[in-house]
């Protein structure tokens, strides 16, 4: 099977190592010359890394990079089997692309967008046949990250979600499989994680390294704000600022003025040096922050999290299995949302979020009835 990639950055590049990685052959196209021979050079860097680590032969690693070829022109592409486009998330541009990719390959070459927030089936619409048109969500980096986010367009064939799952799990991946809605999963699912870090401190109950400390505290392998620093604001707020456009502009995913100021001020975090923290980062190791604090932070984001699960279970984007799947593969946290819920008890979780709600008097503290459902067995 050929396989053909529209975008040579970071996702692109990527996806073209776990196909070739996979043994397929591998066309990259991008518009701009020096992006794709960045991107050869990062993969030689990363199959080298492979090799030194003995995880495969030089033989592997000569026919990897060779199983690559960049291309000049969109016409080259024209053979493929399979074919992802991970360039700009921006809908008009991906769906021009679409239209003119669907005039040069064959009636049965499937057609995938790496978007993580788009509609796939407004994506899908551009074209003449859009059941061949699915949603494949790498996450970076694409080959090291284990899940891939598989989500069908109202239009999909359901002979194409099928290929499409087999020949993923076959690069060695593991696959949920999402309704299309605004963030799919992961992107949906971890709102909580960012937006209540943000009230948490515009309210002034907490800084952002003793936030932070709650949550790292309790197994997560970053704090939100560094989190958000290392993904850099200009991404994290535009997802948050998609995501509540999309459902309507519901209240629990309302972008803060704290981060828009900062993306407008060019802080975006770890990358331009300075973000919510100055960057090289001095790291405040403190053993004198209140305990009590502490807990009372991480379980009112806990609780907001684990209904946001249930919710994204309740509104049948995926399964609970694939839910839990998904946060700990997508977001490495310690746990799977609710399984950790059921641990801690769902009925406490429900006592906490009803507080808020009387506390606050806003919808973004409603208890979602899945969670009402399941404590209840």
């Amino acid at each position: 099977m050929k396989i053909g990639i529209i975008g040579a950055g970071a996702m692109g590049s990527g996806i073209a190592q776990v196909a070739a990685m996979a043994g397929h052959e591998v066309r990259l196209f991008d518009t701009h010359s020096d992006a794709k021979t960045k991107a050869l050079q990062s993969i030689s860097t990363s199959v080298n890394k492979f090799l030194e680590k003995g995880q495969i032969s030089p033989s592997e690693s000569v026919a990897i990079v060779g199983r690559i070829y960049l291309c000049e022109q969109l016409q080259s592409l024209s053979d493929a089997d399979f074919i992802i486009e991970a360039i700009v998330e921006n809908l008009d541009i991906k769906k021009e692309l679409f239209a003119s990719i669907e005039k040069i390959v064959s009636t049965s070459c499937i057609l995938a967008t790496n978007t993580s927030s788009l509609s796939i089936t407004s994506i899908a619409s551009a074209l003449v046949n859009p059941e061949r048109c699915i949603g494949i969500h790498f996450f970076n980096p694409p080959v090291l990250m284990r899940l891939v986010e598989v989500i069908p367009a109202i239009q999909t064939g359901h002979h194409v979600l099928n290929e499409v799952v087999e020949l993923i799990s076959q690069w060695g991946k593991t696959v949920v499989v999402a309704k299309d809605t605004p963030g799919f999963i992961v992107n949906k699912v971890a709102r909580p994680f960012y937006s209540e870090a943000i009230r948490i401190y515009e309210e002034g109950i907490a800084d952002f390294e003793t936030i932070d400390a709650a949550m790292t505290t309790h197994g997560f392998k970053m704090g939100p704000f560094t989190l958000m620093d290392f993904i850099g604001h200009d991404v994290n707020y535009k997802v948050t600022e998609s995501v509540w456009k999309s459902f309507f502009y519901d209240s629990k995913y309302r972008p803060s003025f704290t981060q828009l100021r900062l993306m407008e001020a060019g802080y975006f975090g770890k990358k331009s040096g300075r973000g919510f923290y100055q960057y090289p980062k001095v790291e405040n190791v403190g053993n004198n922050r209140d305990q009590m604090l502490m807990e009372t932070i991480f379980l009112r984001i806990f609780a907001m999290l684990v209904n946001e699960a249930a919710d994204t279970v309740w509104l049948q984007i995926c399964s609970e299995k694939d839910v839990d799947l998904a946060v700990k593969l997508g977001l490495n946290y310690p746990k799977g949302l609710l399984e950790w819920g059921k641990e801690y008890g769902y009925e406490s979780i429900i006592s906490i979020l009803d507080e808020l709600h009387n506390q606050y008097g806003e919808e973004r503290y409603r208890v979602c009835r899945y969670l009402k459902k399941i404590a209840s067995i």
